[in-house]
């Protein structure tokens, strides 16, 4: 299993505006236009992903005073390994998101691998809780923080043909309201519905109709101001970007 190459160069904390925010899954999708789209706008990444090869070119285009880390939510010593590196570097976030997420080839649940439920339920659930199990301690010292764990239409309804990844989004669901009810004063945990996105996993279950919504880095746009406007008193409640 891969854990954190501990290699990029960052800009200490102290020298750089704006605030800490974690993300995973930065290698694609909704986490690469996040992260690109919060660096814009003066705020430190850290993320991680477990594709080297778009980490790389995502360091590329951030520039100094961020950190990007090949690393697997799945994997929980990596994750405790990412954390304590995030924390080390930058302080503890004062944005944590859980965005890293896949989604299953459309199909019946009964004609489904197991191999592929199983690799649904342990990044879309299991990673979630790997993250939150290393980063909420140091988030708690630091006296304040937003966890946010990102759900989905289907966390709130249901489709045909998705079945592990509805179930997994309700799991969310579930999940970041019930550590709400937990958390200390000056920490937050907010389910958010990101929309409907064109996204590869949008493309894997709805093919050429997925170029009728907007792309990945559009929404950053509007879902960013949108994260950082999330405040304490959101605690608990499930939120839908615009």
């Amino acid at each position: 299993m891969k854990r954190p190459n501990h290699t990029p160069m960052i800009m200490s904390a102290d020298r750089m505006p704006g605030k800490t925010v974690a993300i995973t899954g930065v290698g694609r999708g909704l986490g690469r236009a996040m992260a690109r789209e919060f660096a814009a706008q003066g705020h430190r990444v850290a993320g991680c992903s477990r594709n080297s090869t778009t980490l790389e070119t995502l360091r590329g285009e951030l520039g100094d005073g961020h950190l990007l880390l090949e690393a697997d939510v799945s994997d929980d010593l990596a994750m405790q390994q990412w954390a304590d590196a995030v924390v080390e570097a930058v302080g503890a976030p004062e944005l944590l998101l859980n965005n890293a997420a896949v989604i299953n080839p459309s199909g019946a649940l009964w004609e489904l691998d197991a191999a592929v439920f199983d690799q649904v339920i342990d990044i879309n659930i299991k990673g979630v809780a790997n993250v939150i199990r290393h980063f909420t301690r140091p988030m708690m010292d630091a006296g304040g923080g937003i966890i946010v764990n990102f759900s989905s239409g289907w966390g709130r309804s249901t489709s045909p043909e998705v079945a592990p990844y509805c179930a997994t989004k309700w799991a969310v669901e579930g999940l970041t309201q019930s550590l709400a009810q937990e958390l200390p004063a000056g920490l937050a945990a907010i389910p958010l519905n990101p929309g409907v996105i064109n996204t590869d996993m949008l493309q894997s279950c709805f093919g050429p109709s997925a170029i009728d919504f907007p792309p990945a880095d559009d929404w950053a746009k509007i879902a960013v101001p949108f994260i950082l406007n999330l405040e304490q008193s959101d605690n608990g409640r499930p939120m839908t970007v615009g």
